[in-house]
């Protein structure tokens, strides 16, 4: 039997898109008065992530903090979800669009595609972040540790956005971690929920990591490595 959620989508807008990045995310971000909150005492943002849209026949995402509020979502309509997906705060508002940037000779297999992080729904923006596959890594297992790497670009690299993030592990498994590049501290994990599958996990984001950017990441590794979902299947 399938787990059951139980939102509550009565709630207003807890995040407010970045007007100009990347301190707007920072300033703007609602999401960081709960992690300023979760920091004050001593704990962490905790937030449940539903591979699943609450919209019918459309494919997203809905996340939920750990008061069962509505944080995030994504809805999307398109038959190929890979090339843009557009995270959304409780209201519909764009927070981040992560972009798949297809590399020369890529549909030849030999790699080499970038998933962009952009401010809002502004895909004609530079970038904040680039996420790339490791290309050595093997899913399931190897002597490659690092999965993707997610490098600053433009003003989040001229803000201090430090030396990007590394990610390892297994998200198949719901069980990877990201890195900062730098001090090689964990600053967000995706965790497994017990007895529930894989449609259902924990995303753990620590100091030293902005909330939406860490849901961004989640969007681009399930481009990379995520399988269909058995409750998307169940409901279209």
């Amino acid at each position: 039997m399938a787990a059951k959620v139980h939102p509550n989508l009565a709630v207003p807008s807890l995040i407010q898109p970045p007007m100009a990045p990347p301190a707007a995310i920072a300033a703007g971000d609602s999401v960081m008065k709960t992690k300023a909150a979760a920091a004050a005492a001593g704990g962490d943002v905790v937030l449940t992530v539903w591979r699943k849209s609450l919209l019918f026949n459309c494919r997203g995402f809905t996340v939920f903090d750990a008061s069962g509020d509505l944080v995030y979502r994504v809805d999307s309509y398109a038959a190929d979800s890979r090339a843009e997906v557009v995270l959304m705060d409780a209201a519909g508002v764009p927070v981040l669009t992560v972009r798949r940037k297809r590399a020369i000779g890529s549909q030849l297999g030999l790699g080499g595609d970038q998933w962009l992080v952009h401010p809002g729904e502004e895909t004609r923006l530079p970038p904040l972040y680039a996420v790339k596959r490791t290309p050595q890594y093997v899913r399931g297992g190897g002597s490659v540790k690092t999965m993707a790497h997610v490098a600053p670009c433009g003003v989040a690299l001229g803000a201090g956005g430090g030396g990007g993030y590394e990610i390892e592990g297994s998200y198949l498994r719901r069980s990877c971690a990201v890195y900062d590049a730098r001090r090689r501290a964990v600053v967000a994990e995706v965790q497994a929920k017990e007895a529930v599958g894989t449609d259902v996990f924990r995303l753990v984001v620590r100091p030293g990591m902005e909330v939406s950017v860490a849901m961004a990441v989640v969007l681009a590794l399930e481009q990379m490595f995520g399988k269909p979902s058995l409750l998307r299947s169940w409901s279209s």
